[in-house]
């Protein structure tokens, strides 16, 4: 190994989804007990910067290409020596890139931390291979559980990237997770491909509720949120788990993507519309309270003006306390890429628009709901004159933030406090501690 005042400054940018995040916090944490100076998302000098890429849909995998190019034209003009590019667009693009990106140094897949590892000098010790360096505030912290995804879903390159789901050993997590209490963790924010698919590769069986209950009993942890669970066959006993457990947050991320059976069917997705209107009765009656948080897509091909009416139907309906719309754009060796992407870009532009514009609607009736109430109400930060603070109900990043004036309180960021809701808008609250 090099000597320290030889070790390299690196910079590392995250692009995608947390699953990718937790992959660079993992990589920096070794980095860092290594000697190496490591940051994350810095726009200072470094002589090597590390591009995680995300390569999901055509939006991503633009802004990755984006970056690739802008870190190469910082390059050329000395602000790196080296660059990296890792993550699933590298991974799918590995010899497309190298040909058509020849100023990158060195391109890496999903699995090839080791040798990023090594390229950089720093240490293979087996017993570092839990190390971590957290990228969000301290009291709370992404968990993946699995990787990759034994779903057929014919609009996903998923499985091509990442492979077949991987589950994390019960002990490993229980491990990580008391180390991350124990460093002012109390928020552990579950992410995997699916959730629900827990432990099927490793004990022959769904193991999420078991590892919802270890989580719970780990102390420090004071919520567990649970993202990304697949519906079709959704176990019920995390509906039971979540019911029982005081730790688990009333907040479950579950991606129905349509309600149209034509569609659905098209899609892969294991599960028809009275299913589907099942099941979130199912959940909302077991977990009462529950803010469901879901996706959905527009333009999938053969999705006609009356497919979409019945997808509006769904949401006026069903009601979402959260909810995230994308529009289909076709993957390379995907079923649905053998379709003919029949839909103009702009017909699934407005589409997305209106059921956002819809959803605006029902956010702001249910925020207002809220008013009047007291809601425990966990501090993320300070921006002005204002703490930014979540409720249960809420992700960090992508949900509602609860806004509290900050003049004549001396909030502590990564507390509790119970907070009374004032005023509500489509997509915040505001409120008083009490």
């Amino acid at each position: 190994m090099k000597t320290r005042s030889h070790l390299p400054l690196v910079n590392v940018v995250t692009l995608g989804c947390p699953k990718n995040l937790v992959d660079s916090e993992k990589l920096m944490g070794r980095l860092k007990v290594s000697g190496i100076d490591v940051t994350h998302g810095s726009s200072r000098k470094a002589d090597v910067l590390i591009i995680n890429t995300c390569g999901f849909i055509q939006d991503a995998k633009e802004e990755s290409i984006e970056a690739i190019l802008q870190a190469t034209r910082h390059k050329k003009s000395g602000k790196y020596a080296k660059i990296v590019v890792m993550g699933c667009l590298s991974e799918r693009y590995m010899t497309e890139l190298k040909k058509e990106i020849p100023e990158v140094d060195h391109f890496y897949g999903v699995n090839d931390l080791e040798q990023i590892i090594k390229l950089l000098n720093a240490s293979s010790r087996s017993d570092l291979y839990g190390e971590r360096l957290l990228t969000t505030p301290h009291h709370f912290a992404y968990l993946k559980i699995a990787e990759g995804c034994d779903r057929t879903c014919s609009f996903c390159a998923i499985p091509m990237i990442r492979g077949k789901s991987v589950s994390v050993p019960v002990e490993t997590l229980i491990s990580e997770a008391t180390t991350l209490a124990a460093r002012g963790v109390k928020e552990l924010i579950l992410v995997a491909q699916d959730l629900t698919w827990y432990g099927l590769d490793l004990y022959n069986k769904r193991m999420l509720p078991e590892v919802l209950g270890k989580l719970s009993a780990v102390t420090g942890i004071e919520w567990i949120r649970l993202h990304y669970a697949y519906p079709a066959a959704f176990p019920a006993e995390v509906l039971d788990a979540m019911a029982s457990q005081p730790k688990i947050c009333k907040y479950l991320d579950i991606p129905f993507q349509h309600i149209s059976d034509d569609l659905l069917a098209s899609m892969r997705r294991g599960i028809n519309k009275k299913e589907t209107y099942r099941l979130i009765e199912t959940i909302r009656k077991k977990v009462p309270g529950v803010a469901l948080r879901t996706s959905l897509m527009v333009g999938y091909p053969g999705e006609t003006d009356a497919h979409f009416q019945e997808l509006k139907k769904f949401v006026s309906t069903v009601r979402f306390e959260r909810l995230g719309v994308f529009t289909y754009s076709e993957e390379e060796g995907t079923r649905a890429a053998s379709l003919v992407d029949n839909i103009p870009q702009t017909l699934k532009d407005e589409r997305a628009a209106e059921l956002m514009e819809l959803q605006q609607g029902i956010s702001e009736e249910i925020n207002a709901s809220r008013i009047g109430t007291i809601q425990r109400t966990l501090i993320d930060g300070k921006e002005g004159d204002f703490f930014i603070g979540r409720t249960e109900y809420d992700s960090p990043e992508i949900d509602n933030e609860v806004l509290i004036e900050a003049h004549d309180i001396n909030a502590e960021i990564g507390e509790f406090y119970h907070v009374e809701i004032t005023k509500a808008f489509a997509f915040d609250l505001f409120g008083r501690m009490v």
